[in-house]
């Protein structure tokens, strides 16, 4: 790995040009510091450094699907292409709709929820039933500026019901369009191209239909294009079917590797747009288990981090982590001492990656021993051998709370038992005082019949 996109420790702020840094690592710089001082461990690599194998399984490919086979079945392709166990697409396209889909690969599945909800690009070709008589030059120019107004009438919170042939309930719904641009219109043939910027889960066709209502003519959709998605668009590396079975082919038979690396991106160009929390090299691995995002492990965090914002938590490698929830924002991480920063979302880094800095007190390693020469379980639990000087000196709270929760148990069912037992007595009762009354009543008629 070059030197150049690693962050060594330091007393003082470094002075870096990151400008020109790749992925997470751009603007590094211009981070606030927490501490620069860590101890760097010789594990893991830069996400354009990686190995083949560990590039494919932690990548995504920008794919210009082709119109007529289905999204599902684009992805079951790359699959079978590639050999590998998972992937996954942000995001469904109409089987008629072409245009850029990210199909992610292995464990970059894991970040498929994320880019499924990020905002949506698309550019329409659209055709209106009722022709423009535009014998005159002022009347098309009136209907274009009246076609002007409907795109941006068409603009915000919108109630959309899906088509008929959908692949989703058909159930009202609002939606955000956030910019329709007009690009042409042909008077002749009556169609237009506009490109819409829209929220995700937005039917373009269904917009059309309502701009054929605005106008008073009618109107369909003709043919669609997604150009961008999330911050992925089709500018950004866009490769063809053609290219990934290129690229494979070459690989399996010349051992040339270029043409993958060039086709597939790493997982960390889908998060360059969110706010970054750097971490030292000890904490990595402890996060991947499931560790709660504390201060006293963070380096270098973004401004602007409000509460619950969505984050990224990556390593002085550049590599992404995991996907938090913040539950401070910038100013407070700057005035703290402790506390948890962020809560995980999604961890995305596999586990064991970077080496364990956990259990490594004396307690523990005794521990450990204890394990191997067999005074303990292997799950660190007292059995038959365990020396009794060791329940004095250790003592498992997990024990302790388990104790409390049975005693409190068996508590609540002394009580349910003494409420069983008033519920059993009181008809018992019952029957007691109805046998005592009806044989009062018994000895009254006789003492009367006896006076008759």
């Amino acid at each position: 790995m070059s030197e150049e996109n690693w962050i060594k420790p330091s007393e003082k702020p470094p002075k870096l040009k990151t400008s020109e840094w790749p992925l997470l690592l751009k603007d590094y710089e211009r981070l606030n510091s927490r501490s620069n001082h860590f101890t760097p461990i010789v594990a893991g690599s830069s996400p354009l450094n990686r190995n083949i194998k560990d590039y494919i399984s932690a990548g995504f490919i920008n794919l210009d699907k082709p119109a007529n086979p289905s999204s599902h079945e684009v992805v079951s392709w790359i699959k079978r292409i590639l050999r590998v166990p998972k992937t996954g697409h942000s995001g469904t396209l109409d089987p008629k709709v072409s245009g850029c889909l990210i199909v992610c690969i292995d464990r970059a599945t894991r970040l498929v929820k994320s880019q499924q909800s990020a905002g949506k690009e698309y550019v329409c070709v659209f055709k209106l039933h009722g022709s423009v008589e535009s014998k005159r030059k002022v009347y098309f120019m009136l209907f274009c500026f009246c076609l002007l107004l409907a795109l941006e009438r068409l603009t915000g919170a919108l109630f959309q019901r899906p088509p008929l042939i959908s692949a989703v309930k058909r159930q009202l719904r609002i939606r955000t369009v956030y910019e329709n641009k007009l690009l042409e219109y042909d008077e002749e043939r009556n169609m237009g191209v506009f490109i819409v910027k829209c929220e995700a889960g937005t039917y373009v066709r269904t917009l059309c239909v309502h701009l054929g209502y605005i106008l008073g003519v009618g109107g369909v959709m003709q043919e669609l294009r997604r150009i961008r998605s999330g911050h992925t668009s089709e500018k950004d590396n866009m490769v063809t079917m053609h290219d990934v079975m290129d690229a494979q082919w070459l690989y399996d038979n010349c051992q040339d590797e270029s043409y993958l690396r060039y086709v597939i991106s790493p997982l960390e160009k889908l998060l360059v747009g969110m706010k970054r929390i750097v971490v030292k090299d000890s904490a990595v691995n402890a996060i991947c288990y499931g560790a709660k995002i504390l201060l006293p492990g963070i380096l270098k965090y973004e401004s602007g981090i409000e509460l619950n914002d969505d984050v990224v938590v990556m390593s002085t490698k550049g590599e992404a982590v995991c996907l938090g929830i913040a539950l401070m924002t910038s100013s407070t991480i700057a005035g703290c001492d402790h506390g948890v920063v962020a809560k995980i979302k999604r961890v995305i880094m596999e586990r064991d990656v970077y080496p364990r800095r956990w259990c490594l007190g004396p307690v523990a390693m005794k521990k450990k021993q204890m394990i191997k020469a067999g005074l303990l379980d292997e799950f660190g639990k007292p059995n038959e051998r365990t020396p009794s000087d060791w329940h004095k000196i250790y003592i498992n709270p997990n024990v302790k709370e388990t104790s409390e929760l049975e005693n409190a148990e068996n508590e609540k069912d002394k009580r349910n038992d003494d409420e069983e037992e008033d519920d059993g007595n009181q008809p018992a009762k019952k029957m007691k005082i109805e046998t005592l009354q009806t044989v009062q009543n018994d000895s009254d008629d006789e003492a009367q019949l006896v006076k008759l």
